[in-house]
């Protein structure tokens, strides 16, 4: 692999942040295959560059790199399908919905997936989105702006967009809604496929300060209007069965924001983070099962950028960074048993690995895929050490082929 491996103390420049929701519509997609090199073998990462104008494919198989281009759009990468022979890919340019493409690993027989024609309503379009491990569905958030509805201006002004979560069959076809609230975010399949965890937000009204709740509004006189109140935006948890049999909130919080729902590897937990007020995060995690108590595994505040579970789901793998106090993002060992405040460890303590993010562990859980300083790092997970990839450098997570990939050979 050393042609493809720069030295360890290279260090990237900063890139601006790639923006991730654009809309737009545009001629069909196509792809610019066929490859004439060597068919890849896995395991592959993915990863898009900070133009987000491509899908790059790194194969540490035969140390070979594609690059793949679906038109002069902005390009945003979701992953593989459960046998690794397709890719998952939103397209867009800022003017209308986004998008969602599949293509075979070559960039060719690239397929439209979302058919709207039998949803009246116009307008949406597509992030997010999520295979199920079975590969027989795409849950993904579907996305209006409250332009294309017939609202008010000013409640199209609070609530510029509607977001729902909703699935498609795998080849493609009409979404099914599994949530009609309007503001529902974040779709996570349990690793068995048998649920999805997502977040829900509702809107509150204020009290005296962010992490308080309102005291009874006096009711007013007869015929006499109650001026508007203001509100807070906050987010719970849920999770839906693959069928739409079963639906329930596994977190209450009276005040703050729930995100990053991260199931564990085992399925048995959901880890997530708790913000009381923005920027400020906790580590949590709960049971799948109605009435589960949430357990709160950090009290400090601090800024989590990123989560995941270890392999084994003995413990979580954040990036976090000021924890403990002022510092750049960190990779840490989150415990699951006693407190995180004082338990946390850094995963690698190397100082050369600055501003660690987006960690990802290969299916085997041999490597572990992270951006460091917007370039894409490789650490042998036996050995502690690490490379940076000659790979453009981007400010999106890295993806691996799953488990079922066996060779682009055995693709059809």
């Amino acid at each position: 692999m050393t042609s493809l491996l720069y030295a360890l103390a290279r260090s990237a420049p900063l890139l601006a942040s790639v923006v991730a929701f654009l809309a737009f519509a545009a001629a069909p997609a196509r792809g610019q295959g066929p490859f004439s090199g060597p068919a890849m073998t896995g395991p592959i990462l993915a990863t898009v560059p900070a133009q987000a104008n491509s899908v790059l494919l790194y194969d540490l198989g035969t140390d070979t790199r594609r690059e793949l281009s679906f038109g002069a759009l902005t390009h945003t990468f979701w992953g593989f399908s459960p046998d690794g022979c397709r890719l998952l890919v939103t397209l867009s340019d800022g003017a209308e919905p986004a998008r969602m493409i599949s293509a075979s690993l070559d960039g060719e027989d690239v397929r439209e997936l979302v058919d709207y024609t039998e949803i009246p309503d116009s307008g949406w379009g597509v992030w997010e989105p999520q295979w199920s491990p079975d590969g027989t569905k795409i849950a993904f958030t579907m996305v209006r702006a409250t332009r294309y509805l017939n609202v008010p201006a000013r409640q199209a002004e609070d609530e510029p967009y509607e977001y729902r979560i909703a699935w498609i069959p795998a080849q493609g076809g009409t979404p099914t809604f599994y949530s009609v609230a309007g503001d529902e975010h974040t779709p996570q399949w349990s690793p068995d496929g048998a649920w999805l965890a997502y977040v829900g937000y509702e809107k509150r009204i204020a009290g005296a300060d962010p992490t308080s709740t309102a005291e009874p509004t006096p009711q007013p006189p007869p015929g006499v209007t109650p001026p508007a109140m203001p509100t807070v935006r906050e987010a719970d948890l849920w999770v839906v069965s693959a069928d739409a049999a079963e639906k329930y909130r596994l977190t209450f919080f009276t005040t703050g924001s729930v995100g990053m729902p991260r199931w564990s590897p085992d399925g048995n937990l959901i880890a997530f983070v708790y913000s009381p007020v923005g920027n400020n995060d906790q580590f949590w995690m709960v049971g799948n099962q109605p009435g589960a108590i949430p357990t709160q595994l950090s009290f400090q505040w601090s800024l989590i950028l990123d989560l995941t579970w270890l392999p084994d789901s003995s413990a979580m793998l954040a990036a976090v960074r000021d924890f403990g106090g002022p510092s750049p993002n960190r990779l840490l060992t989150i415990p699951l048993v006693g407190l995180a405040d004082s338990g946390a460890r850094p995963y690698v303590d190397d100082p050369a690995l600055t501003y660690a993010d987006f960690p990802r562990f290969s299916p085997d859980g041999r490597w572990l895929a992270l951006r460091s300083e917007y370039s894409l790092a490789l650490l042998d997970t036996g050995t502690n050490d690490w490379f940076l990839l000659d790979v453009a450098p981007g400010n999106t997570p890295p993806y691996w082929s799953p488990a079922g990939f066996e060779g682009e050979h055995r693709c059809s």
